[in-house]
């Protein structure tokens, strides 16, 4: 059983990561980073009002990701670093992807802020017609495993035609953050659905934030599941060793 360390918006870098990993984890996750014009743009509105988002230059988005990777492998030699990513094309993703020692790229169709949504990516990608054959160059190219993160339930989308498709594409890893409108828990129907679908593996996350909750995730059929909230503080309620 897979247990990853989610991204979250300015804090999941490699000094927060390290704290982290011997809480358990197998793969921690750097992130999310915006990589073009448009998705840096947008990420700057953002910080203006007020959230915390990683935020660098078009020319020193690689340089940063690249240090931050070995930063953790220091540390954490047998650990897999992720890295979430943003953007409106294909190719800043592939250029991450072939950092030596990223183990996993992971395009972000899962961001909800309505800076990023306004140029098309986020849960916005999970609209676009082309998604197959943009995650397929991604997968093409690169020589790292690849993850696409969506969320659920997104209206408009049919979540379970979006994980098949995904698959179809190539992608290694299905992270699904299983929220759905009006329901203060995972939506566990939902990633119990999509497993049983598709042979890829599925990271559910959503609401993993005790040890029953764990067992509820694990009883869907996923191969792991991802801790976002749960361990900003650098501690967790229950043991995930234990999974």
């Amino acid at each position: 059983m897979l247990k990853v360390v989610a991204p979250m918006a300015g804090i999941t870098d490699a000094e927060f990561l390290n704290k982290v990993i011997p809480l358990g984890f197998d793969v921690a996750t750097l992130g999310g980073y915006s990589l073009d014009a448009p998705t840096i743009e947008a990420s700057k509105r953002i910080v203006e009002r007020g959230r915390n988002e990683f935020v660098f230059p078009v020319e020193e988005t690689f340089s940063h990701i690249e240090n931050e990777i070995a930063s953790i492998k220091r540390v954490h030699g047998s650990v897999k670093v992720s890295a979430n990513v943003r953007s409106t094309t294909p190719q800043p993703i592939i250029d991450i992807g072939n950092i030596a020692d990223l183990d996993i790229v992971e395009i972000n169709c899962h961001c909800r802020q309505e800076e990023i949504l306004s140029v098309g990516c986020g849960q916005e990608m999970l609209k676009r017609a082309d998604l197959g054959d943009f995650i397929s160059e991604v997968v093409d190219n690169v020589d790292c495993e690849v993850s696409v993160k969506i969320r659920g339930n997104v209206e408009g989308v049919d979540t379970l035609e979006i994980a098949c498709l995904i698959e179809e594409a190539g992608a290694d890893y299905l992270h699904v953050d299983a929220m759905k409108k009006g329901v203060f828990d995972a939506d566990y129907t939902l990633l119990k659905n999509i497993c049983n679908n598709v042979q890829m593996k599925v990271i559910g996350n959503n609401s993993v934030n005790s040890e029953l909750n764990a067992q509820k995730m694990i009883k869907t059929g996923v191969s792991g599941f991802s801790i976002a909230r749960g361990v900003i503080s650098g501690n967790l309620s229950f043991n995930i060793s234990n999974f």
